[in-house]
């Protein structure tokens, strides 16, 4: 166990502490157990170390990867039941879900240890979900996205600005402390999503995160063999090569090698998992229950990693927005624009974008991606990355 101390105590020392994610005010840290799942490289165990560092004493506090050579010989059971034996009050378990059978010695740990705070964090979304069936109701989940315009211009470039509401924005209270956002805002669309841009090799290490993620991740959870995770992969770049599109199922089965009737299920395991957006009608009436209308990838940092070639500025707008409008709104198609949000309608464009689509709508928006302010109903497309 003293390599597990080893190693805490080596990762806390170099936790960096400039800069904290826009979920860190957000997440009820006292709770006794809660999880954090997000895509691979968003800074999910940077945040734990953070709170660690700043919230409690480490001599009562553990955190350990459940991928550390330790769990070859151990199981997670007996790293708690010998943890609190030894005064022990809070136990961090990162990447818990690359340890098999976790959750039934999870379940074990909480029911049988009443004085100890349980936290556990795994970028294998859908195998989060599906472990804690049985403790949904005592664990919450939060959900963690890359980096905002916001935070990136905090992290990188030391420029501090508030969150602002969907409706701050759409009435010009937003503002930013430079005088011309654009050039920032260029390369936020190009390397500014993920914390770990700031590496030299972050192309490199982007394109570990979608091997990963696509060929050991997502194959993992539905127990399949390594020749699927290539198929994921190849269906990725489809998507990567003709975003924004409406799915049709047959076309990306021929190009994939895929079952027609296996492609639907792949999909939401592909978006679960971090990598594409997709973007349903209103006919289900609660979120994510519509028909889907245009697939995207996730963030534009992957368009310029997956497929550069076909970055085209319209599909880099949209991919935008969508993006970060998502995470604190219900974001559907229109069927008289791009996007609509809580009635709201919005047309995406460049400075020429007219009125004409909106035109008969009684409250919708213009959002163009080369101004540096708005005005009236035209916003500036930066202005939606101030959202969290």
């Amino acid at each position: 166990m003293e390599q597990l101390y080893e190693f805490f105590n080596r990762k806390l020392k170099h936790t960096p502490t400039e800069f904290f994610r826009y979920q860190y005010n957000q997440i009820k840290w006292n709770g006794r157990a809660f999880g954090i799942v997000g895509p691979r490289g968003v800074g999910k165990s940077t945040m734990l170390l953070q709170y660690i560092k700043f919230n409690l004493n480490p001599a009562d506090t553990l955190y350990v990867s459940a991928d550390h050579l330790y769990f070859a010989e151990h199981k997670l059971v007996e790293l708690a039941d010998r943890f609190v034996k030894m005064g022990g009050k809070h136990l961090f378990i990162d990447e818990i879900h690359k340890y098999e059978g976790w959750s039934r010695e999870l379940k074990q740990i909480y029911d049988s240890y009443d004085d100890l705070q349980l936290v556990i964090s795994g970028s294998s979304i859908l195998d989060i979900y599906k472990g804690l069936a049985d403790l949904s109701r005592r664990m919450p989940i939060y959900t963690m996205q890359g980096l905002s315009f916001r935070e990136y211009l905090h992290l990188f470039h030391q420029i501090e600005t508030p969150v602002y509401s969907l409706n701050e924005i759409l009435a010009h209270k937003a503002v930013l402390p430079v005088e011309h956002p654009l050039p920032l805002f260029k390369d936020y669309l190009r390397r500014g999503y993920y914390p770990f841009a700031k590496d030299e090799e972050y192309e490199m290490e982007l394109m570990q995160v979608i091997n990963q993620t696509m060929e050991v991740d997502i194959p993992q959870h539905i127990q399949a063999n390594i020749a699927l995770g290539r198929k994921l992969k190849s269906l990725l770049m489809v998507i990567a090569k003709s975003v924004p599109f409406k799915p049709v199922m047959q076309k990306l089965a021929e190009a994939t090698g895929i079952s027609r009737n296996d492609i639907p299920n792949y999909l939401i395991y592909i978006e679960k998992a971090g990598m594409i957006a997709q973007l349903h009608d209103t006919t289900g009436g609660l979120r994510g229950l519509g028909k889907v209308e245009k697939l995207y990838l996730d963030n534009s940092n992957l368009i310029y990693t997956l497929a550069p070639e076909h970055a085209e500025i319209g599909n880099v707008r949209e991919t935008f927005f969508m993006n970060q409008t998502r995470v604190l709104n219900n974001v559907t198609s229109s069927s008289v624009s791009d996007f609509e949000i809580d009635g709201k309608v919005f047309e995406i464009g460049g400075r020429k974008k007219g009125q004409k689509q909106i035109e008969s709508v009684q409250e919708g928006y213009i959002v163009k991606d080369d101004i540096e302010n708005g005005y009236a109903n035209i916003v500036p497309l930066w202005a939606f990355g101030l959202n969290y």
